[in-house]
């Protein structure tokens, strides 16, 4: 019986395929792409995150199921995968933020704790008996009056972007934004339209109650959450803009 051309490379995490590939970290990769739609879009006046939790059980407790966490004052991230690996990482990210503080008596830049982060992804490509982390990150912060959106990959790869989703929903998502964010827009417009695209993305199936909506803004260059009222106010918004939409067709 002949083996699967992939077969044995993807025994060890230090092994590349005849084509320059690790399989292991595809697969972590596939592991995002199967997790909850998250969403980060950068607003002249701040950076908004958003996550569609998916609760697949009515018995589960919404409250209890976090993907967007708090790292410093000024820096949020979402996550999409292994939620168990991104607790993780974001423990490590607070350790770092709150060492920088200590040492240089000053807030940790939102590009430096990304390519921290990036880095110690990276060393879990390079070595056997460990696994890549199964999670990519979205880290949002404001940095010298400037709103900075990153995206981290389960390889170690950096990318800053505008506006970008990582998860299952994630290419209905980019099609949104494609052709409708704008740069000049505010951080409620930009809720409005992370919201419009998680509601594209999630066909219709949504619910205030399992979505997570996080805010970095310019003015106060503070990271929260918005509360349950909020969240409900702004689904209520885009309920009614498409069940307008479809009372016209």
């Amino acid at each position: 019986m002949q083996m699967a051309p992939q077969m044995g490379y993807d025994r060890a995490i230090t092994v590349f395929s005849p084509d320059g590939r690790l399989f292991q970290v595809e697969y972590a990769r596939e592991a995002v792409k199967r997790g909850t739609t998250a969403v980060g879009i950068k607003a002249a006046d701040g950076v908004v995150l958003l996550v569609d939790k998916r609760i697949t059980s009515r018995l589960v407790e919404a409250e209890s199921i976090e993907k967007i966490f708090q790292i410093d004052d000024h820096i949020g991230a979402a996550t999409s995968g292994l939620v168990a690996d991104a607790r993780s990482l974001v423990d490590r990210a607070r350790v770092e933020a709150q060492v920088n503080r200590v040492s240089y008596d000053e807030l940790i830049g939102v590009e430096v704790i990304s390519k921290k982060i990036c880095d110690h992804k990276q060393t879990y490509t390079q070595y056997g008996g460990v696994r890549p982390y199964g999670t990519a990150l979205l880290i949002a912060g404001v940095d010298d009056n400037k709103p900075r959106l990153f995206e981290t990959d389960p390889s170690g790869a950096l990318l800053e972007y505008k506006a970008t989703a990582i998860g299952a929903g994630r290419n209905a998502v980019v099609e949104v934004f494609e052709a409708d964010y704008r740069e000049d827009m505010n951080i409620n417009a930009a809720i409005l339209l992370g919201m419009d695209a998680l509601y594209k993305a999630a066909e219709g199936k949504f619910d205030a109650g399992t979505l997570e909506v996080g805010v970095v803004s310019l003015q106060d260059k503070k990271f929260r959450k918005l509360s349950p009222e909020e969240v409900e106010s702004y689904v209520q918004q885009i309920l009614e803009k498409h069940k307008g939409a479809e009372n016209k067709e």
